[in-house]
């Protein structure tokens, strides 16, 4: 879960999941199934998703 929790503070300070991404040096879409995972088990949203 600390690997979890990295992630989300890396997207919250990058203000995306893609610069989150390349800033842990992992998969976009790697990091947004993490996202996912952990919003359900939360059961909550975590980040707003806006699609251009």
């Amino acid at each position: 879960m600390l690997q979890e929790l990295r992630y989300m503070i890396a997207i919250s300070k990058q203000g995306t999941i893609s610069g989150a991404a390349e800033y842990l040096k992992i998969s976009q879409p790697a990091l947004s199934l993490c996202v996912k995972k952990v919003e359900s088990e939360l059961g909550v949203v975590l980040f707003k998703r806006i699609n251009p």
